[in-house]
């Protein structure tokens, strides 16, 4: 299993990213989870295979745009838009390659705990949030406990 985190450039580093909290925990070579940074004109090329592939699920919601809908229980690779809504947005209208990728569907009732940021989705979770819920759905529950344990952390901190 793999979690691609599809980053735009300008969340990279700002320090209000949770991406970084499940990168931090979960990340590098041998780790489950992989940064790549958008780029609108040069996508990665093996994102790119990895979305043609059938096991692959792009986590973006189905409201948004059309779609065919996976469980996460179906999925061995996970995308998921790590950007603010209204960047995410963009991204995915400016990326033809992520369109054809079925949409993974959290089934969670989950509120999102995340207050760093105005104008969030309604219903919707941050990174780090959508990480720990993959984790748990995957049966990776120790992983997700470090994850939102951090996460929790880095939140209450600031």
């Amino acid at each position: 299993m793999k979690i691609y985190l599809l980053t735009h450039e300008r969340e990279v580093d700002r320090p209000s990213n949770t991406g970084s909290i499940a990168l931090s925990v979960a990340g590098g070579t041998a780790g489950p989870i992989e940064r790549i940074v958008w780029s609108r004109a040069n996508p990665s090329p093996e994102l790119v295979q990895v979305l043609k592939g059938e096991n692959t699920g792009l986590l973006y919601p189905l409201s948004e745009a059309d779609g065919t809908e996976i469980a996460v229980e179906h999925c061995d690779h996970f995308v998921l838009l790590d950007a603010t809504w209204q960047e995410a947005r963009k991204m995915f209208n400016r990326s033809p390659y992520l369109h054809s990728a079925g949409r993974v569907n959290l089934q969670t009732t989950a509120i999102s705990r995340y207050q760093l940021r105005r104008n969030q989705k309604p219903g919707g979770l941050c990174t780090a949030e959508c990480v720990v819920e993959i984790l748990r759905g995957k049966g990776k529950a120790q992983l997700a406990a470090e994850i939102e344990a951090r996460f929790l952390d880095f939140n209450a901190r600031n």
